[in-house]
């Protein structure tokens, strides 16, 4: 469903586990970012209708998720830190075409959202998989179900403003740029992404 060209490194999950404390400062960061990247949009592109419609919903889901979060490592102990350099993100973005008309820009940004959720509810189904921890188990099932939809939603976005061909090329550039970026990024046991 999620076409992503590289699976995540079966050795994440059992480093990730290890190191729940920094799993979950990072990930409570990474709803963070989420909620303020849809807030941005609507900002940006308050002329379209459909993005803010279904945008605004996001929003308050993702500052719900980073609340939840939040919640899970007060339970265990834990407090938030500061925030971590996303070096997942960061490649992403180079990824990004310059130029372009408003509606390409609005398009580009629309993937890149949606390749974010993609992997976040790929590692999310990992966890709620894998992970000891019931609860945690519990809690990530959840919101790998939330993070599919939200995949969906920028993907339909995309597809609402610009032509469906033009969309499905692009998603697939998308795809095989981010399966680099996978092969290169060092398996890390402070990072969601």
């Amino acid at each position: 469903m999620l076409g992503l060209k590289l699976p995540t490194d079966p050795r994440w999950v059992n480093i990730a586990q290890k190191h729940i404390e920094d799993i979950l400062v990072d990930h409570a960061f990474c709803e963070q970012k989420a909620a303020s990247s849809c807030i941005s949009l609507i900002v940006q592109y308050p002329q379209h209708q459909a993005l803010v419609a279904m945008l605004t919903p996001v929003v308050a889901e993702e500052w719900s998720h980073f609340e939840r979060v939040l919640e899970q490592l007060s339970k265990r102990g834990f407090t938030l830190g500061l925030p971590r350099k996303d070096e997942y993100v960061v490649a992403l973005q180079q990824n990004m075409l310059k130029g372009g008309s408003p509606i390409q820009r609005l398009v580009e940004k629309l993937l890149m959202n949606a390749l974010i959720e993609a992997r976040s509810c790929e590692r999310f189904k990992l966890l709620s998989e894998e992970i000891e921890d019931p609860e945690l188990k519990k809690f990530y099932y959840e919101l790998m179900v939330s993070e599919a939809g939200h995949y969906k939603n920028f993907i339909q976005l995309a597809k609402t403003y610009y032509p469906e061909e033009k969309v499905q090329q692009r998603w697939e550039e998308w795809l095989e740029y981010e399966a680099r970026v996978m092969k290169d990024l060092e398996v890390r046991s402070d990072r969601m992404h």
